[in-house]
């Protein structure tokens, strides 16, 4: 291969490298009385891309246990979701509330 801006790839030290899948991260969302059940499967809908039977599910995973698993994603991606939903409750003045916990 043609050496570019003094940088030849060396295939071996390449093909060495051992990629790992990155560690999952469980997204929760947390019961509370004054979040309207609409609102949260709007939420899950939007922010998590669910249909409206799978958020409609997790919904009431909430209500009646007190909190729903949502999903597993990479750190950085479950903190983001978790964030917009935090952001969506405050500007709809809801204290829904979500976590994200090891899996």
């Amino acid at each position: 291969m043609a050496e570019r801006g003094g940088f030849t790839p060396d295939t071996e030290l390449l093909d060495d490298i051992e990629l790992k899948e990155p560690e999952l991260y469980r997204v929760v969302l947390l019961n509370d009385d004054f979040t309207t059940m609409d609102f949260v499967v709007a939420v899950l809908v939007h922010v998590f891309h669910k249909s409206p039977q799978e958020a409609q599910k997790i919904m009431l995973d909430v209500h009646r246990k007190g909190r729903g698993v949502v999903g597993m994603y990479p750190w950085d991606i479950a903190v983001t979701k978790a964030e917009q939903v935090h952001r969506l409750a405050r500007q709809e003045e809801f204290p829904l509330r979500c976590v994200v916990e090891e899996a």
